[in-house]
């Protein structure tokens, strides 16, 4: 079975299985979005859900959050993993929101990537959730499993989501990669299988005999 046909499994698997996936980060516009996703670097979307709903009641807008300032994000935000950089990052994108953007969240990758802790992959969220724009953020457990599923080599982030751009139809991108990330979580975590286990592991690889040792993006 060459990529191509895996990909084709996994598509028509991941269509039963999430027809309708939600956005796992709970927001409310696209300013919202981005700082959730700002917000999500080395921690759960659980996590972030929680401490979000003070944070956008004392900062729901672009000039709000940067009246607020570190000392005033900081608070919301303790209990994330790198909380003093992340209230850094929300009150120097919210001031360039504010100053250059009309207080609006700009909708290109370049925009989106100049702003303070805003990378490809966080860009990539915000265009294709928020813009509906094409985009195919590959994240941890995204990397996981097109190594797992073959899809991929996995040298990189940047190789995934080059190799799974080239193998699914640009329409499917932004939905696919929801559906990716549920699954991981649900039926492909890191521990719970080895590449061997889950159903659409077997499907794909049957007849795998030794476990898959993914690399870290």
């Amino acid at each position: 079975m060459n990529r191509k046909e895996r990909a084709l499994i996994i598509r028509r698997r991941l269509e039963e299985l999430y027809p309708d996936p939600p956005i796992p980060l709970d927001h409310y516009d696209a300013f919202s979005l981005l700082v959730a996703v700002v917000l999500s670097a080395q921690c759960t979307d659980k996590k972030v859900n929680e401490v979000t709903p003070s944070l956008f009641e004392a900062g729901p807008t672009p000039s709000q959050m940067r009246d607020l300032g570190e000392k005033g994000i900081y608070p919301h935000i303790k209990s994330l993993g790198l909380a003093a950089q992340k209230a850094k990052n929300l009150a120097g994108l919210s001031r360039i929101l504010t100053e250059n953007h009309g207080s609006q969240v700009p909708s290109t990758f370049e925009e989106l990537e100049a702003l303070p802790g805003v990378g490809h992959k966080t860009a990539s969220v915000v265009m294709s959730q928020a813009f509906d724009v094409p985009a195919f953020p590959v994240d941890t457990h995204i990397h996981r499993l097109a190594q797992r599923w073959g899809l991929t080599d996995g040298k990189s982030v940047v190789q995934t989501e080059a190799d799974l751009k080239k193998l699914f139809p640009e329409s499917c991108w932004n939905t696919l990669h929801l559906q990716i990330i549920f699954y991981g979580r649900e039926y492909c975590t890191a521990r719970g299988c080895d590449g061997t286990v889950c159903g659409l592991c077997r499907e794909v690889y049957p007849r795998r005999r030794k476990a898959v040792i993914c690399k870290k993006p």
